[in-house]
């Protein structure tokens, strides 16, 4: 079960492209689904699945987010249209969509929540999907905390996705960044400031039993967990006091409680390092299709080598790639 892989619906696109502001066209995303025709050809999407037997999808809407490119009321009337579409994919082809993550107009916090509500409880999504700032805003801002209470009562999941633009540039006096470093640092730079605002923002603290899937293998928090545990503890020692003490447990156990997916490519060492961090429990099989230069077989074929190529057990392995999708996002067995 592939949990995070995108879609572009064709008249989501279509009206995406009609309502974007004028700077989405300097942006890498603006032209992007021309060269990538699984994004919205289910006939081409369907073509490469069946390479992979018993292969099926949770469907989420390519980035950017919707309130970084249009106004507001235009991101409203964008998530409608792409949940709409998400939910035709799934009622049209079970066999290979097997849910879909709500759409979410972030730049309208009551919008987004009666979009949640419309999409879980109308259209049977099994999650929301923010990305990791919401037009500048970080993640625990107060006007986003009744989302997450929302999701907790669910017994849903926040998908948590990477944002940052190739405009925001690598050093000071360039104009953009280069070499896709924003895309290939940055975008895990991203993830962990977001996760860490979550933790030492009290988010997690606050509501216990949220469920937060992060893109890319938890990003660089498992290969940091010492440093971050260390860097705090100094910190603390030099102020000669505690310096969240409104979290009550220990830091890393907050870390923990995030779940990742296995998007990262095919690298099995650093899929043994999110094992490490976070145990199989907490890894979900996500492939990032179709966004590679083979439509998606790439990604897909290289992310189930290097899960099966871990040295855990079969069960273990079998949890990762269907059993904590289901138990997760609540699917039928």
């Amino acid at each position: 079960i592939d949990v995070f892989n995108h879609v572009l619906p064709p008249r989501y696109l279509k009206e995406r492209g009609e309502r974007a502001v004028a700077r989405f066209s300097s942006l890498n995303y603006a032209k992007y689904p021309e060269g990538n025709p699984a994004l919205s050809n289910m006939d081409v999407r369907f073509r490469i699945m069946d390479r992979f037997e018993g292969l099926v999808q949770v469907l989420t809407i390519a980035g950017p987010n919707i309130e970084s490119i249009t106004e507001p009321g235009d991101a409203v009337e964008l998530a409608t249209i792409a949940n709409d579409e998400m939910a035709e994919l799934v009622y049209r082809y079970p066999d290979r969509f097997v849910a879909a993550i709500a759409c979410l107009p972030m730049s309208d916090v009551d919008a987004a929540l009666k979009e949640a509500d419309r999409a879980i409880n109308d259209l049977k999504f099994r999650g929301v999907e923010i990305f990791t700032d919401i037009n500048g805003k970080p993640i625990d801002s107060p006007e986003f905390l009744p989302l997450y209470e929302k999701m907790e009562k669910y017994d849903l999941p926040v998908f948590l996705h990477p944002r940052r633009e190739n405009l925001k540039a690598d050093y000071p006096g360039e104009k953009e960044s280069k070499y896709l470093i924003f895309t290939n640092f940055g975008w895990p730079y991203e993830t962990s400031i977001s996760m860490s605002r979550l933790v030492f923002g009290g988010v997690l603290q606050k509501y216990p039993d949220l469920k937060v899937i992060t893109h890319h293998a938890g990003a660089m928090v498992p290969f940091f967990c010492n440093r971050i545990n260390l860097a705090h503890d100094y910190h603390e020692m030099r102020l000669g006091r505690k310096g969240e003490p409104y979290l009550t447990r220990p830091r890393l156990d907050y870390f923990r409680r995030f779940y990742c997916d296995t998007a990262i490519q095919g690298n099995t060492a650093a899929l043994m390092c999110a094992y490490a961090f976070f145990g199989a429990g907490h890894m979900l099989f996500g492939t990032d299709a179709p966004h590679d230069n083979q439509l998606g077989e790439r990604f897909t074929r290289e992310t189930i080598r290097s899960v099966e190529e871990m040295t855990i057990s079969d069960a273990e392995k079998k949890m990762i790639f269907e059993d904590n999708a289901r138990r997760v996002l609540r699917l039928p067995l």
